[in-house]
């Protein structure tokens, strides 16, 4: 068995192309979607309205999945953060020295998301599934980052060709389709100030709930008598770090993060 873990962005996209003109022998390509209330909505739009259709087109299947629990009811991560009876915080947000906390997004809604279906198509320890991840040649970095499950083998097939990320833009350009937005929740403590800057200005809903979910966060952690966390590494609440009048739009941040550059690791 041969998949590709899907992120909906730059990379994966690529490799979704790729495989549409057979350079790369994968035909199944799986997405897990944080929820629908988590993921970037421009993302989704991407995956469902451009993606599948080309996969379609060229044959290729795009499985949409998403996190399950004991009970077989489905979770988001939204709806994780603000259950009542959540202790931990399963995304990085960042503590007043602007370091960010341990997370457990990536392995509970992308990687066990992942790693069942495999398990529920016949993937097992002594037959193990190759998993592709979406990981360039600028990025090498990040790879073998990804925790892997134990009936699970991962490749990097950018990294195989030596493809950049520019290289991939161009792929899927050539393939008529627009380039994908860069691909993360749209609430993720590791998204650049670039990038909050334009959500506070160009989509000021999404920008609203981020915001919630920081005071959220900060008011369960103040009954359980522990320090405020915040979603940017300035140490400050995020309406405050993100001022309405910046200009700044286009700053770079050290934070590069999204899910299909390796800090998702999908």
């Amino acid at each position: 068995m041969k998949v590709i873990s899907y992120g909906g962005g730059v990379q994966s996209t690529a490799l979704l192309v790729l495989a549409a003109r057979g350079e790369i022998d994968f035909r199944t390509f799986l997405f897990a979607n944080v929820g629908d209330d988590s993921e970037h909505p421009a993302t989704l739009a991407y995956v469902r309205e451009i993606a599948i259709p080309y996969a379609m087109r060229a044959g290729l299947d795009i499985h949409e999945l998403k996190r399950r629990r004991r009970d077989g009811a489905s979770e988001t991560l939204m709806q994780r953060l603000n259950r009542p009876d959540t202790r931990s915080i399963p995304i990085p947000v960042r503590m007043a020295n602007g370091a960010p906390g341990r997370r457990n997004c990536t392995a509970d809604f992308k990687i066990k998301v992942v790693g069942r279906w495999l398990r529920e198509h016949g993937a097992t320890a002594e037959e193990p599934a190759a998993v592709g991840i979406g990981i360039s040649v600028d990025e090498i970095h990040r790879a073998n980052r990804r925790r892997r499950e134990a009936h699970e083998v991962i490749e990097y097939p950018l990294l195989d060709l030596g493809l950049r990320r520019d290289d991939c833009e161009r792929i899927i350009a050539e393939a008529g389709l627009p380039v994908p937005p860069k691909s993360s929740c749209f609430f993720c403590p590791f998204r650049t100030v670039g990038a909050w800057r334009h959500q506070r200005r160009h989509e000021p809903e999404l920008f609203a709930q981020s915001v919630r979910l920081e005071e959220t966060i900060n008011r369960r952690r103040a009954a359980l008598g522990r320090d405020a966390v915040y979603l940017t590494r300035y140490g400050i609440p995020l309406t405050q770090a993100i001022p309405d009048e910046s200009s700044m739009e286009g700053d770079a941040d050290e934070d590069e993060g999204a899910c299909d550059s390796g800090w998702c690791m999908t």
